[in-house]
């Protein structure tokens, strides 16, 4: 690898972060509007992906100028496709918490529910999947990468566990019905934001190892 080219790449890989590092920001801008019921933080959370839509397009222009003026092979050349596919697994985490401000902005307006629902286990979980997803990338560490897809397990699993809290919730309450799944299609919006990181770690182990690992289960359960 030319001198250049490495400078490019570490280029490229600063500005992924960064573009990471907005997504992530933003989650938490919008999980926290949704549990204090602030309007104003939610409306802040939706503005914000401007940035993250701009960034986006910053990492695929500098991917394709790369990609042009160094005709990279092998594992640089991997790397730039992955990169491409990654800012756009980060692009809809930023429109996932937009979603989520979205619902917190609806729920402002509305009573406080008598079944508070607590998102801040997942949410730390979903963003620390994302982070390692992240390194994993920057580092080259397909082990960090492939511990990401079995963190997903338990994203479900409190997922699923807030379903039956809604289920719960509106036999209990049926006049709180509409915030109630508010608050669910909040849950499903962090869940989603789960799998978006796992995508990023299936394609940091197809840049190191070449082979792609959707669908590919047991690369997370031991089995092979």
């Amino acid at each position: 690898m030319s001198l250049h080219l490495t400078r490019e790449i570490e280029n490229l890989k600063g500005l992924l972060l960064r573009l990471g590092t907005l997504a992530e920001e933003n989650t938490t801008r919008a999980v926290r509007a949704l549990e204090t019921h602030d309007k104003k933080l939610a409306a802040s959370a939706i503005e914000a992906d401007l940035d993250i839509d701009k960034m986006e397009v910053e990492v695929e222009e500098e991917c394709l100028k790369i990609l042009a003026l160094h005709q990279p092979v092998a594992v640089d050349l991997r790397f730039i496709v992955a990169v491409l596919k990654i800012t756009n697994d980060l692009e809809r985490i930023g429109d996932l918490a937009v979603n989520v401000a979205e619902r917190a902005e609806f729920l402002a307006n509305e009573n406080s529910i008598s079944m508070p629902m607590d998102f801040s286990q997942m949410t730390e979980l979903a963003q620390t999947m994302l982070r390692d997803a992240l390194d994993s990338l920057v580092n080259l560490d397909m082990e960090l990468a492939g511990k990401v897809g079995g963190a997903d397990d338990d994203v479900d699993e409190m997922n699923r566990e807030m379903y039956e809290q809604v289920k719960e919730g509106i036999r209990k309450a049926p006049e709180q019905m509409e915030q109630l799944i508010h608050l669910l299609c909040a849950s499903r919006h962090i869940e989603r934001i789960a799998d978006h990181a796992t995508n990023i770690a299936e394609d940091v182990l197809y840049m190191g190892e070449g082979e792609i690992m959707r669908h590919r289960r047991e690369r997370y359960d031991g089995s092979k």
